[in-house]
């Protein structure tokens, strides 16, 4: 896939998050980029309302977003609709309910549209939530789940300034799936993929959990899997 991935820990679409989000858009090289915000998650919460955040705020920062209203299954199977993210720079996927946004995402259209838009390539972002689903698997609940699978070798732990990384990484030992790499992800704080590596972006930290060890990073640094 020659597009990139962006994973957020949450706090999406607030003032903490211009930075961050600039960095997003100019890496589509796009002058004015056009984006389109998913607020699949937020369906059972205030998904207009997420949805008018998100284009609000990637408006003021230079872009022309566009919310495009996939609430359930079948929406996300609407050839009409689904197509508004063909033509997409970005693709941004809201918090809110991990589990209602795996189950109308799964196997869809929209689901299809994503890993074509990263192989033309446009930039797949997903916010706490949407960043979960955007994972290989997802943990909601203490359970453990397949995700969408864009993130390869990667499961999203969102919000990730409120945990104690050592409490975590006993939390996660011999419970981690083989072949994943857990991110805890602050919010307003996110990760980019570059090449094979990820780079750290935003005002907090990404946590990576592996072989039963953690380590953090800052703004700027490149980390691998």
């Amino acid at each position: 896939m020659s597009g990139r991935i962006a994973l957020v820990g949450g706090d999406e679409f607030r003032a903490s998050c211009r930075g961050m989000d600039a960095e997003i858009l100019a890496a589509t090289g796009v002058a004015r980029p056009r984006v389109v915000i998913v607020p699949t998650a937020a369906a059972m919460e205030r998904p207009d309302l997420a949805a008018a955040n998100g284009v609000q705020h990637f408006n003021a920062l230079g872009a022309d977003a566009a919310p495009l209203m996939v609430l359930n299954a079948d929406d996300a199977n609407d050839e009409a609709l689904v197509a508004a993210a063909d033509a997409a720079d970005v693709i941004y996927l809201t918090g809110g309910n991990p589990a209602h946004l795996l189950a109308a995402l799964a196997g869809s259209r929209l689901a299809a549209a994503l890993r074509a838009a990263l192989h033309r390539g446009a930039i797949v972002a997903g916010s706490s939530a949407g960043a979960m689903a955007l994972g290989e698997r997802m943990r909601f609940r203490g359970e453990w789940s397949e995700a969408l699978g864009l993130a390869r070798g990667v499961a999203v732990l969102p919000h990730h300034e409120r945990s104690d990384p050592e409490r975590v990484e006993v939390e996660l030992a011999g419970a981690l799936p083989a072949g994943i790499t857990a991110l805890g992800i602050d919010g307003a704080t996110g990760c980019v993929s570059e090449g094979s590596g990820w780079r750290a972006l935003g005002a907090g930290a990404v946590t990576r959990y592996r072989a039963g060890a953690w380590d953090r990073f800052g703004a700027g640094e490149v980390f691998g899997l």
